[in-house]
């Protein structure tokens, strides 16, 4: 079970959508996947076709959950294990003003019995694994405490692992922006929930940048979670399944892993999806190399147009030169 959560994508709002995680999949066949975060209430009265649907190529995936009421967790858990999802995971850590006003993120850290009763209807519901993402605490908590009580309730309640940013959310005088990177880390913190409860996952998520610096966090914990290194700069993950699990990459470089990602798109394209929305999450593929900028403008300029074929992408790749990417550890 813990080789399940050694390594995994964060979850990230904007980012981390069906297509962004097919690409990512390309690069890795171990790395455990999330969706952006998806609301209760979108889930219950939306278009579910539209927001839970992803390719079978992306297994393992989980479903990322915001919300607070048990009831409505449960319903649109088991919505989420019917759809195929390979885990449920609720968001108690995210800090912006939309999931405060709404009850749910990081505001949560702050109820830690509703959380827990929140996992315990979602355990009742699915049988897929239940996990929870949370913060260290939230602004004038005491991350001995808070987390504490928190990883207590939710452990209690069934909870299968817990995800922990390192980091404070404070909710009154920093954007969500500034919530990514002003609270200072403390990973020590984490380590020491780990020793807290030998048992269950604790995977550490926050300002980790590389597999060198996944590795070394995971002389303390089961699991570490790679956030904006692994979207800005994607072709880290080309080494995960090597660096951490001992199994060859699925493809050897970038440019393989675009022509495997080529089928994939030309079909999104057929389906009306505009090219612009898949090739956004490029940006950083080739990141150091030479004519990366020149892929980087090529996209800028012709993807977005709205009749963007194919043509585009594959034109903005030739003009990187065929030089072998970074080390993961780089």
């Amino acid at each position: 079970m813990y080789q399940d959560y050694l390594f995994s994508v964060a979850p990230m709002m904007d980012w981390t959508d069906r297509h962004c995680r097919v690409f990512h999949r390309l690069m890795s066949r171990r790395a455990r996947l999330y969706t952006e975060m998806l609301t209760t209430g979108a889930i219950l009265h939306g278009d579910r076709n539209r927001l839970l649907g992803f390719d079978a190529s992306e297994h393992p995936v989980a479903l990322q959950l915001g919300g607070s009421a048990p009831a409505d967790l449960a319903t649109a858990a088991k919505i989420g294990e019917d759809f195929g999802y390979d885990e449920i995971n609720l968001n108690v850590g995210c800090p912006s003003d939309r999931v405060k006003d709404g009850r749910f993120g990081a505001c949560l850290m702050a109820e830690p019995k509703l959380v827990a009763d929140g996992v315990k209807a979602m355990k009742r519901a699915v049988s897929i694994p239940v996990t929870v993402k949370c913060r260290i605490g939230i602004d004038d908590q005491d991350p001995e405490f808070a987390l504490d009580e928190l990883a207590r309730g939710v452990i209690t309640a069934g909870a299968d692992a817990l995800i922990v940013h390192a980091r404070k959310a404070w909710l009154n005088g920093l954007s969500p922006k500034e919530n990514r990177d002003i609270p200072p880390l403390d990973y020590h913190r984490v380590y020491r929930l780990k020793a807290a409860w030998p048992d269950v996952p604790i995977i550490i998520n926050g300002g980790i940048g590389s597999l060198a610096e996944a590795k070394q966090h995971l002389g303390f914990v089961d699991g570490v979670m790679l956030g904006r290194a692994a979207y800005q700069e994607p072709w880290r993950l080309l080494a995960a399944d090597s660096e951490l699990f001992g199994e060859p990459a699925p493809h050897a470089t970038m440019k393989d892993v675009f022509a495997a990602m080529l089928p994939y798109i030309e079909a999104e394209l057929a389906r009306g999806t505009r090219l612009h929305s898949i090739t956004r999450h490029f940006v950083g593929a080739f990141h150091g190399l030479p004519g990366a900028r020149a892929f980087r403008r090529h996209l800028a300029e012709n993807a977005i147009k709205p009749a963007a074929g194919i043509g585009a992408l594959c034109d903005a790749i030739a003009l990187v030169e065929d030089s072998p990417v970074k080390p993961i550890a780089a």
